[in-house]
């Protein structure tokens, strides 16, 4: 599969205001979730009621955008009713597309609501032509969001393999955990974001200061101490920098934020369809920012044009000021 036309520019809201913020910055598609354990940002005071769905649909319609509703958990077994009711609900409130990991809700969208578009969540961690093409023949899946585990050659390699639209995550946070298999965050904190939709709960994270500096905690466990004045990350275990012996360091991975907006143009070489900015759970600040700074991006791309400003201007909105392209330029290969 190749992609000849004009890159999708897809872009987080945790609120209604979110929304209609990254709308009028120049989204081509906005993705959110219900206000429950259904989407992988169960956070307190975010996402949307039906109602507010609806009305979101209504607008991003009204300016030419389009709404992606996220059912991007794992149903529990016996008790798969809230999945379904959430899937019936998004079509009901005109969604473009669902985007699901768990079979229950691919088999419930394919054969309730076989018109319905629907997206294969990253948290299903499908990065195979044989992963892939299960889900496109089994539930008529038409995009898939690719783990942010393969360089930009093997998102190549793989687009020529399938017949699906790929969709690549290019800026936010950077979970190398393979999304849909990360069980640390529950370990600590007794929630799982892939059954609760919750990676290290809010209510759980503490900064502790002291003369030394502060101390980011996450249900009491430190999970990393900073100097005073350095950038302080949020603290998830994956990012935690621990001991052994002598000698400290970030064991699983550092807590650095995915910029690839230099590399567009591979991207759209490489046979991508979308371009998928994270952050939910930001404010629509933030969006407006990030959503205006890819948008001119994009369409310098569209032009034949990496924007390699891009870095400096969104260096402030990166997790302790730090900025990564990730596993995109693998250099080990």
């Amino acid at each position: 599969m190749t992609t000849s036309g004009r890159m999708e520019l897809v872009c987080p809201a945790g609120t209604p205001s979110a929304l209609r913020a990254a709308v009028q910055a120049g989204a081509d598609s906005i993705y959110c979730g219900f206000r429950d354990e259904t989407n992988a940002r169960n956070f307190p005071g975010l996402n949307f009621s039906p109602q507010e769905m609806a009305e979101g649909v209504r607008f991003a319609h009204a300016h030419g955008s389009k709404v992606l509703v996220a059912i991007n958990t794992f149903a529990r077994a016996g008790d798969t009713d809230p999945w379904r009711r959430a899937a019936d609900t998004a079509v009901s409130c005109g969604a473009d597309a669902v985007i699901a990991a768990d079979i229950a809700v691919l088999e419930h969208m394919a054969t309730q609501h076989p018109d319905a578009r629907l997206h294969l969540s990253v948290q299903a961690a499908a990065a195979t032509p044989e992963s892939i093409g299960f889900y496109a023949v089994a539930f008529n899946v038409r995009r898939v969001v690719l783990p942010r585990v393969l360089s930009v050659q093997e998102i190549a390699a793989l687009n020529r393999a399938i017949k699906v639209e790929t969709e690549a995550f290019v800026f936010g946070g950077l979970c190398v955990m393979i999304e849909g298999r990360c069980h640390l965050s529950s370990y600590a904190a007794g929630r799982s974001p892939n059954l609760n939709g919750v990676c290290s709960p809010p209510e759980m994270v503490s900064y502790d200061e002291d003369r030394e500096g502060a101390a980011a905690r996450l249900a009491g466990f430190t999970i990393d101490r900073y100097a005073p004045g350095e950038p302080a990350g949020y603290p998830t275990l994956c990012k935690g920098r621990f001991k052994a012996g002598s000698k400290a360091g970030y064991l699983f991975e550092d807590p650095v934020s995915l910029n690839a907006g230099s590399m567009i143009v591979a991207f759209k070489a490489a046979g991508v369809t979308a371009l998928k900015i994270e952050g939910r759970q930001r404010g629509k600040g933030y969006v407006t920012a990030v959503v205006r700074a890819f948008r001119k991006a994009v369409d310098a791309a569209e032009q034949g044009h990496d924007a390699t400003e891009i870095d400096h201007i969104l260096a402030g909105l990166s997790e302790g000021g730090r900025q990564t392209t990730g596993a995109y330029r693998k250099i080990w290969r």
